[in-house]
């Protein structure tokens, strides 16, 4: 069977295996994600390359979390997209195709790239293109001789390490072949920094349209970790590694453009509440916040997340993680941002640990959803939502995120955008497979809870 290529011709995949092979290219490997976003795949030698291009590599389902397919099912096909190839930069004898999973000759309902390609096809409906840009945050650590993780590097702890050039440009080695790895792949990097945690980065790259962004911050998390580990380290994208430390975000900067001229139809200089906005951006905005406690069980889909989303926890000053539903002008304390400029919206709850095909998907189907029905998110919060007392947020309408994963996976199998966005069965699979993870969780005993109960009475 041949499966939908787009405009991809037989010679045009002869004529890129060649180009392949006269850059010493051995293998290709067609990926996909599972429900949790980890990618997964097969290497095929390169003589091979047309008959992988043409759904080849058969996968079983069976295997692979959220898929809900059985022994006794046919496997599913990964089908590569030749626009995505890329060559890794840590070895060039491989190269990496995001691929569209399909089902008994049909696109698979429950493949994450093909669900974020559904709801983008329903904005080109609109005549709207969803931009995405990622500020990836992940923590660089080492393994003591006592099994202790720490930082790398010789820089002490600091309380305030955010921006810290020392801590910085002593991680020079592994930083600057990250970036040159990504720069190679013309990802256009224009800046990194030493975060809000000891060991904690975040390097910033051009945007590009929501699935194209998507794949490559799938291939990121793939990446850095096979650039780091000969010096020694690795990296975590786990939500909240340490809990007196800031965690691992990844906020989603989102703008929709014309599907005809590219014209950003989020900008807008003759804004009232001076964030830089259209009527459009607001709307779009209007719509998150509606859905914004099933949104939050795909952008913080971990345990572990909602450790994250907290006003301090156990650091005694406020972490930067938005915990309430709203949005504002540079207003960091609100899960929507308008950064400075305009044009664009910031979401804050999302984190290192989400699949970012779901999360893109949930949050654009959710902004189209308040252009149609021409919603109106209010004015803008200026003030530090931190500060609000429960009576003042009360009074103003404002409600938080959900506290737990539970109380996320309550909200999202709740909520008809949820089931729409996902179809059948991956809405099942994801309520089935999180509900799950939050029983398993729940249902532990900590070694704080013997530590504090077991003589306490």
């Amino acid at each position: 069977m041949v499966y939908n290529m787009d405009d991809f011709s037989a010679p045009d995949l002869v004529s890129l295996k060649n180009s392949l092979k006269q850059r010493g290219v051995k293998y290709g490997v067609p990926s996909f994600v599972d429900i949790h976003g980890i990618s997964k795949g097969k290497a095929v030698p390169v003589n091979h390359f047309e008959q992988m291009m043409r759904g080849s590599e058969l996968f079983a389902g069976s295997v692979l979390d959220g898929m809900l397919l059985t022994e006794a099912d046919e496997d599913l096909v990964a089908v590569p997209d030749p626009n995505s190839v890329t060559i890794l930069p840590w070895n060039r004898e491989i190269a990496w195709f995001a691929s569209d999973l399909y089902y008994k000759g049909e696109p698979f309902e429950a493949c994450s790239r093909s669900i974020l390609k559904r709801v983008m096809g329903q904005a080109s409906a609109m005549g709207y293109r969803l931009n995405l840009g990622v500020e990836a945050e992940f923590c660089v650590l080492k393994q003591g001789a006592d099994g202790t993780l720490m930082p790398l590097g010789d820089r002490p702890p600091l309380s305030k390490p955010r921006y810290d050039l020392r801590g910085l440009l002593g991680n020079y080695p592994w930083l600057s072949a990250l970036i040159e790895a990504m720069n190679d792949l013309d990802w256009d990097v224009y800046s990194t920094e030493q975060e809000d945690a000891n060991g904690q980065f975040e390097v910033n790259f051009n945007y590009a349209d929501a699935v194209k962004m998507s794949d490559r911050l799938t291939f990121f998390r793939l990446m850095i970790n096979d650039i780091l580990q000969p010096h020694g380290c690795f990296a975590t994208f786990m939500p909240k590694p340490f809990a007196n430390q800031s965690g691992n975000s990844a906020h989603f900067n989102l703008s929709l453009v014309s599907t005809d001229g590219g014209e950003n139809l989020f900008m807008s200089l003759d804004d009232p509440y001076s964030c830089g906005l259209s009527k459009l951006g607001y709307q779009f905005i209007a719509g998150i916040l509606r859905h914004a406690p099933a949104l939050c069980a795909v952008m913080a889909p971990t345990v572990n997340s909602y450790k994250r989303l907290v006003s301090q926890g156990q650091m005694g000053r406020f972490t930067g993680t938005p915990i309430h539903i709203g949005y504002g002008k540079t207003n960091r304390t609100a899960m929507l941002r308008v950064p400075l400029g305009g044009g664009r919206v910031e979401c804050r709850a999302v984190d290192s640990a989400c699949n970012p095909y779901l999360s893109a998907a949930m949050l654009l189907a959710a902004g189209l959803e308040g252009i149609r029905d021409q919603l109106d998110p209010g004015k803008p919060q200026t003030q530090s939502l931190a500060t609000y007392s429960p009576i003042q947020l009360q009074q103003e309408g404002i409600q938080t995120l959900p506290r737990t994963l539970g109380d996320a996976i309550e909200a999202f199998a709740t909520d008809a955008l949820s089931y729409e966005v996902m179809g059948a069965p991956m809405f099942q699979s994801y309520v089935d497979c999180k509900s799950q993870e939050w029983d398993t969780y729940r249902n532990q005993v900590s070694d704080w809870e013997v530590q504090r109960y077991l003589r306490w009475f």
